[in-house]
């Protein structure tokens, strides 16, 4: 069984930064891919960007070019550097790890962007 906790979540100004972390523990055997996702308020969740075993990445368009996603493989940790936040980035963040074909869910953090 693997586990996933989130932290680094918390306020932010717009314009402001934050970084999130999602710490994995316990075993992984067939480790493919982690991911970051999002939820606001009355609305689905949505991809926000995800990294592969081989290192490469994707985001939204709507994250492009202003969050940038990483992974320690050594500390099982990945991050979302969040820089140009925007009061719409506003939502809970959770985490995604697949090992196929098995996969998991962090139980989220939240992110608040608000002058």
């Amino acid at each position: 069984q693997v586990q996933l906790v989130e932290s680094g979540g918390g306020l932010a100004q717009p314009g402001g930064s934050l970084r999130l972390s999602c710490a994995a523990s316990g075993s992984i055997f067939n480790f493919a891919a982690m991911g970051w996702y999002r939820q606001a308020p009355g609305k689905q969740r949505e991809w926000v960007a995800t990294i592969t075993s081989g290192g490469s990445t994707n985001y939204a368009d709507s994250v492009k070019g202003r969050f940038i996603i990483s992974r320690d493989s050594a500390k099982n940790t990945m991050y979302l550097q969040m820089n140009s936040l925007k009061p719409e980035d506003t939502a809970v963040y959770s985490c995604k790890l697949l090992d196929p074909p098995r996969l998991y869910w962090g139980q989220g953090t939240q992110v608040t962007v608000d002058s």
